[in-house]
């Protein structure tokens, strides 16, 4: 039985400097690529690496992904934190945008970007990675902060490249 992720500990909440934050994605990175290697359904694989994300990336409340259902709508898929949004329309919000561009969105202080949705009112600032195939947003991995600028560019490459790793085989 897996153990979870192999880190120093971090009281959750804790707001880290970027360059702890990037190494603890960096230590985390090859952890979470094998415990979902082989494993090709997309619900196994996104509640396997929301969880594993959820230890790594302590300055989160949101950790998890919303699928794409129509050419219109996400959908709340498996995540940890506090409780999400249901449904997204691709016209609003940072998943929307994300969906709808197929382009990752950092936003260091959601009050600032127009049609934020505030699934939880204590969210300062969010990251939304698009998992694409072939040229298709099927999913985005959302992550919600209590705190402002909590993700740096340097977190948002590491997790597209992750993203990509572990959904390469994956059927979505």
């Amino acid at each position: 039985m897996s153990e979870g992720i192999v880190l120093p500990p971090v009281e959750r909440g804790t707001l880290l400097a970027p360059a702890a934050r990037v190494a603890r994605l960096d230590d985390a990175y090859a952890q979470i690529c094998a415990a979902v290697s082989g494993e090709s359904d997309a619900i196994a694989v996104q509640a396997t690496v929301a969880a594993l994300l959820w230890e790594t990336l302590v300055q989160t409340n949101w950790c998890g992904f919303y699928r794409r259902i129509s050419d219109r709508t996400l959908s709340v898929g498996p995540y940890q934190g506090t409780m999400g949004c249901l449904r997204i329309d691709l016209s609003r919000g940072v998943c929307g945008a994300c969906a709808r561009t197929a382009k990752v969105q950092r936003v260091p202080d959601v009050s600032l970007f127009e049609g934020h949705i505030a699934c939880d009112d204590r969210t300062r600032s969010e990251l939304v990675i698009p998992v694409i195939r072939q040229g298709r947003v099927l999913a985005v991995l959302d992550l919600d902060s209590p705190h402002l600028d909590a993700f740096c560019t340097e977190e948002a490459d590491r997790l597209q490249s992750l993203v990509d790793a572990v959904f390469r085989d994956v059927e979505l």
